[in-house]
Parts: structure tokens; sequence; C-alpha cells
């Protein structure tokens, strides 16, 4: 991912800044701070390490909680003195059990088409989880075929409904786009890997 002989702890006292962030999201969830030693167990075994300031000792977040922070991707910035890492949290980020460190009521950033990446996770616990009365452990329950004819039968309505002013268009669409997701989920094909896909031929 990166090269630790080429960031400058010296500039921090041995300490250099890492910024946490939802590899699907992209929500910031927390930033701690590193040292070498800190980093390269990070790197080794994939999962965020930290060195603790109050404790003056290598700390890997969730190593009491359980919550811990699945490393992605890392990249340094300009002046290799910072670091940005990509992370799949298990469970909360914050001591509070907020998602993120950054929760204050009066910021509320805008959702996007990240918020498709946090459905993306939901669908996937749901098929790792099947809890009783979901209506998406039904369709994992069902079978491809059913998770296939419902999508089938969702972008029909679409259709029906896109020539048809009397009727929401919006509602039919987001039923195309679960029943979709689903499918992938179904079929073990990352959104991320569509994304790719597209990126792909938009650059042809």
């Amino acid at each position: 991912m990166i090269d630790t002989n080429s960031l400058d702890f010296a500039k921090g006292d041995g300490l250099i800044p890492a910024i946490i962030q939802d590899a699907h999201s992209f929500q910031v969830l927390m930033l701690g701070y590193m040292n070498k030693k800190a980093l390269e167990k990070t790197l080794t075994d994939k999962r965020v390490t930290f060195f603790s300031r109050s404790k003056q000792r290598l700390w890997t977040k969730g190593e009491t909680s359980g919550n811990h922070l699945d490393v992605v991707d890392i990249q340094q910035d300009c002046d290799n003195d910072t670091l940005l890492i990509l992370a799949n949290p298990k469970g909360p980020t914050c001591h509070t059990g907020e998602q993120s460190c950054f929760h204050q009521k009066d910021f509320k950033p805008q959702k996007n088409l990240t918020f498709l990446g946090d459905l993306e996770d939901v669908i996937i616990r749901r098929k790792q989880e099947m809890p009783e009365n979901s209506y998406t452990t039904s369709l994992f329950n069902d079978g491809i075929d059913k998770i296939a004819q419902k999508v089938g039968e969702e972008a029909v309505e679409t259709v029906i409904e896109a020539k048809n002013e009397e009727h929401s268009l919006v509602d039919e669409v987001s039923d195309l786009i679960y029943h979709l997701m689903v499918l992938l989920v179904a079929k073990g094909v990352p959104l991320q890997t569509i994304v790719k896909n597209l990126e792909e031929r938009h650059s042809k």
C-alpha cells in the first residue's frame, strides 16, 4: 500500500495523524495517531492500530469492544506526514456508540449516492444473519430464480410507471434498484465491481 520509510515521522516527534474514512460511505470516522510500529502492525494485520498517547503503547482499535477497523487502502498526503485510511468498520467507531466520532447534531452531511454502499452493507448482513421476519431474508430463502424474477417484475413496473404520470416512478425505480442489489449480493458481486465496470466503459 505505502512505503513506511517514505513517511516523515520526525515532523511530529515520531507520530503522524491518521484519518479514518468509511470505505463505502466515505464518512470520516475518527482521527488517531500512528508511529512507525503502529503503521507496520496495521499493514501486517490489515486492521487499524494506533499509538495511544495517553497509554503510551500500541492500541488496536476495537481490542476491547470488538469494533475493529479493517483496512481497505492507505494513502499518504503530499507532504508525507499524514495518512488517509479507508476501512470497513465492524460496529460503531465512536466510544459513545455513534458510527463516527464526528456526530454533532448540528452537522448533518447531505446523503448522496454513497447511501447505496450503506444499503449494500445491510443486505450483506441480512444474508449472513438471516433474521426472521425480514423481507430480504425471505428473498434469499427463495433463491436466485425468485430474486431474478422480482428484478424482472420491478423492471416492467418501472417501464409502465415511466409512461404513466399518475403514479410514482420514483417508488418503482427504488424497488428495482433494491431488488437488483439483492441479486448482486446473492451472486457475490460487489456494487463496487459494477461502478468500476461503468468507469472503465466511460473511459473508452
